[in-house]
This record gives C-alpha cells, structure tokens and sequence, in this order.
C-alpha cells in the first residue's frame, strides 16, 4: 500500500511539474530601422527635398562667396597701390564682410537642420506608431528594431519583417500623396 501511494504521489508530482513549467510561445519579429529608412519612399523624399533646398541655398551663398574672394584678390592689387591707411580701411570692411558670410553659412546649415530635423522626427514617431498598430493588428508580442540602434543582439531571418513593413508605409504613403494632389487638382480647377 505504502509502494503504491508512493508510486501515485510520484506520479502526480510529475504531472504538476508538466503543467507549471509549460512556457506560453511568444509572437516575435524584428525590423531593420535603417534599412527601413533607407527603403522608406517617404524618407528618401524627405532627404532630396532638403538636400534639393541645401543646394539652391548654397547655390546663393556660393554667388557671394565668389564676389568676395574677387573683392579680396582686387584689394591685394591695390593695397601696394593706395597705401596702407587705404589698405586697413578697405581690409577691415573685407573683414567684416567675411565674418557674414561665414555667419549666413552657419545660420543656413541651422535652419536646414532644424527644418529637417522636426519633418525626420515626426517621420519616425508615425513609423513607430505604425509598427505600434501593426503588431496589434498582427498578433505580436514583441516586435525588436535593429539597424543603427541595435536592441537585438541576433534575430532569425525567418522573424525579418522589415520588406513587409517597408511596402505597407510605402503604399500607404503612395496612396497619401496621391489623394494630396488629387486635392490640389481639384482646388486649381475650381479657381
């Protein structure tokens, strides 16, 4: 009797171990954020407007820049000519002007950072929340990011949803900037 309670007791203990080491499976995937980024056809809009509007700005301040280094190659020519007390009026006017252009530079790599750092912000905190919504409509439990900011270490490639999440932004911006212009359409013609 002893043998066989013992045996029942045994029994049972093993089968309550079972069921409290039973582990619930998590769903899991991960995203490359910079490969995301750089695929992201709202990002790369973004990045060749501001590269677009650096360029014409620079564009602008390299006419000045110009004139200035032909006023200072035209003052070493005819500060031997006029004197010195020419020279240090003339140079100090030179000097000045220097210091703004080198103020306009800073001022306009200022604003282009500022401009296109608040657009990149906002870009990124509608891709979080998409990913957000995403693995609440899909059922995650845990979506990790990698790329520029690794938080996982290693991922299977089978848990890689970063083309699936790049094509939906990308549709999903497609269909914004369609439905802007067809807005804009509308307005000219009603004009």
């Amino acid at each position: 009797m002893k043998k066989t309670f013992v045996i029942i007791a045994l029994a049972f203990s093993i089968i309550s171990c079972n069921k409290t080491t039973e582990v619930k499976e998590f769903k899991t995937a991960y995203v490359d954020s910079a490969k995301l980024m750089d695929e992201y056809t709202e990002a790369k809009d973004v990045q060749a407007k501001y590269k677009a509007k650096s360029e014409t700005m620079g564009r602008e301040l390299q006419a000045e820049i110009a004139r200035f280094k032909e006023d200072a190659a035209n003052f070493q020519k005819n500060a031997q000519a006029n004197g010195q007390a020419w020279a240090q009026e003339n140079g100090a006017r030179l000097q000045k002007r220097e210091q703004q252009i080198q103020y306009a530079q800073q001022a306009m790599a200022q604003q282009l950072q500022q401009e296109s750092g608040v657009e990149l912000d906002t870009l990124v905190l509608n891709v979080k929340k998409f990913i957000k919504d995403y693995g609440k409509e899909k059922g995650y439990d845990y979506i990790y990011g990698t790329g520029d900011a690794p938080s996982v270490l290693y991922a299977k490639e089978k848990y890689d949803i970063t083309k699936e999440i790049t094509q939906l932004l990308n549709d999903r911006y497609k269909s914004t900037a369609k439905k802007e212009d067809t807005t804009s359409v509308k307005t000219e013609k009603k004009k």
